[in-house]
């Protein structure tokens, strides 16, 4: 298989997404300090979650990363835990955000990424333009 498994007391899985959380109305606002004030909140979430980010990055719109995550939590649930916690923090950094309330579109794009090789992804995510 070529991956690290996730051994539990009842299953063995590879559970991989790639996340892509967009800024609300698609506004190019985020900074390279903008975006590792979010990686360092999504890292944060990932501990808290018992998952591992393994890949992020991002643009001046929007973000990627690449999360392992154990079968209890569903996909949902890490989107929204990664991307509450992410706006929070970045608010409170004094970052700016495109409404009053939210930092992120309430939508996501999810996807598992079974299909590509693992390596192929990260370099697809280390390779986003980086924001001025």
């Amino acid at each position: 298989m070529g991956r690290d498994l996730r051994r539990e007391r009842h299953s063995v899985t590879s559970l991989i997404v790639h996340l892509i959380c967009v800024t609300k109305y698609r506004r190019s606002i985020l900074t390279a300090e903008g975006l590792n004030t979010i990686e360092d909140s999504f890292r944060a979430v990932a501990k808290s979650l018992n998952c591992k980010l393994l890949e992020f990055n991002g643009e001046a719109n929007h973000v990627h990363a690449c999360i392992e995550y154990p079968p209890k939590l569903s996909v949902s649930k890490l989107a929204n835990a990664f991307k509450g916690t992410s706006s929070r923090r970045y608010g409170q950094a004094g970052y700016p955000k495109p409404s009053s309330k939210a930092l992120w579109s309430p939508s996501y794009f999810a996807s598992s990424i079974g299909g590509a090789p693992l390596e192929d992804l990260k370099r697809y995510i280390q390779n986003q333009e980086k924001p001025s």
